[in-house]
């Protein structure tokens, strides 16, 4: 019997015979990283548009608006801050989306409590049920701009009926995403092209880049604060995240391609309302109108037809894109609270989703005699009574070391956090105080 010599393979220190050295696993695992096509990565937009489309909506408009016209460019500044601070609260909710094994308010009921994730449920859909007057009303106003001498009630209805109608649909969030993410870019071209055939004073718009406070000015900062930190819509990023199955290894495409231009977006549509109303009301001094189809009619001699026709589309896309994401993370939230599911195809999902549209469309006749500019600031600001628990209840679960491990906050993220949250405190208490003081 001869003896058999076996051949073995060179030992790699540490791994043993016939293994993959650490270097290679790591070389391995690097390039899988960096070989993400450009296709892939711009696979990854979707949740944090979704959140600057619901963010963007008629009540930024309203108070841009107003900026402009009594300001001028000196309260752009206003939406550069709150802009940073939504970007660092909606990575934290993408990170929470990427970490809790099924929803947000599901993780937050295991670990501060039940009670408290079903305020955090009701507390979005009560602000959604705010929203939806806002967005009711502007829908109908933006397409009677685009087609004068029709009612803006009849369009607040049709634009009621088709967002009913996407409801329908199965697989409702990835429709909604889509859908959002085209009306987005074709917001950002209108508000572009209006802004630069208003013919502004670009050094005085720079100039407003620098933090100064007019006198006068403190309650409408806060309200800009309050309808561009939207801190519901960067709650509901979370479920947007979980959604789409997204994981630690494309959290850095994510910020990339997705939550930095996704809430930049809305930022930068709601700074050019203000460049076009400093251009078009301010600097001519004007008063600002008491309606939004008066701002276009301002704005047509300057402009021409064409002008305020893109004007007004962007606007309506603006009310619109709102209005879908509006009712679907309302009915999502209202669903996960009550222990239904955190989809928005659930049938609780829906039947809020459809309530939050009966609410709004109900609201707007009732009161259609009524300033629609007013409406919608009324509207806006109960929101902020809620926002301060979401944003604490954000910050909170980002820190739980159990929970995110990794992912978990770092001191400077708990600092920008924590700036937003004493802002939104300080725009709640604002309001009561308003509120009290009749």
């Amino acid at each position: 019997m001869s003896d058999r010599t076996t051949t073995r393979p060179p030992a790699t220190p540490g791994t043993g015979h016939g293994r993959i050295s650490t270097e290679t696993v790591k070389t391995i695992v690097d390039s899988s990283h960096t070989r993400r096509s450009f296709w892939r990565q711009l696979a990854l937009i979707g949740p944090a548009f979704v959140a600057g489309a619901w963010q963007f909506g008629p009540g930024n408009l309203t108070t841009a608006m107003n900026a402009g016209a009594l300001y001028g460019y000196t309260l752009i500044w206003v939406i550069i801050v709150s802009t940073i601070l939504m970007i660092f609260l909606t990575d934290m909710s993408v990170r929470l989306g990427i970490r809790t094994p099924v929803s947000l308010i599901s993780s937050i009921k295991q670990t501060l409590g039940g009670w408290v994730g079903v305020v955090a449920g009701f507390g979005v859909f009560l602000i959604t049920l705010c929203f939806s007057v806002g967005n009711a009303v502007g829908s109908g106003v933006g397409l009677a701009m685009l087609i004068p001498g029709t009612s803006p009630v009849m369009w607040t209805v049709v634009c009621t009926v088709a967002v009913a109608a996407i409801l329908l649909f199965k697989g409702i969030y990835r429709i909604v995403e889509r859908t959002l993410i085209v009306i987005v870019a074709l917001m950002a071209i209108c508000f572009i092209v209006s802004a630069f055939a208003a013919h502004p004073d670009w050094a005085a718009a720079g100039a407003g880049l620098i933090p100064v406070v007019p006198d006068g000015a403190w309650l409408l900062i806060i309200g800009l604060v309050g309808t561009n930190f939207s801190i519901n819509a960067a709650f509901y990023t979370s479920y947007g995240t979980k959604a789409r199955n997204r994981t630690e290894e494309e959290y850095r495409d994510i910020t990339v391609v997705d939550t930095v231009p996704g809430i930049i977006a809305p930022g930068l549509m709601t700074a050019l309302v203000i460049v076009v109303a400093a251009a078009v009301l301010h600097a001519t001094g004007t008063d600002a109108p008491g309606a939004f189809g008066g701002l276009a009619a301002i704005f047509e001699p300057i402009a021409g037809p064409v002008g305020a026709w893109i004007f007004a589309l962007g606007f309506f896309g603006a009310a619109f894109s709102s209005m879908i994401p509006n009712c679907v993370a309302g009915g999502t939230m209202l669903s996960d609270a009550l222990g239904r599911g955190p989809s928005a195809d659930t049938k609780t999902a829906r039947l809020g989703s459809a309530f939050i549209l009966a609410f709004g469309i109900t609201i707007t006749m009732i009161f259609s005699g009524t300033s629609p500019v007013q409406l919608i600031i009324i509207a806006q600001a109960l929101t902020v009574l809620v926002a301060p628990i979401l944003a604490a209840l954000i910050i909170v679960m980002a820190n739980n070391k159990k929970l995110m491990g990794s992912m978990r906050n770092k001191w400077w993220q708990n600092l920008l956090g924590l700036i937003g949250l004493v802002s939104v405190l300080a725009l709640s208490v604002r309001l009561v105080i308003s509120l009290v003081g009749g």
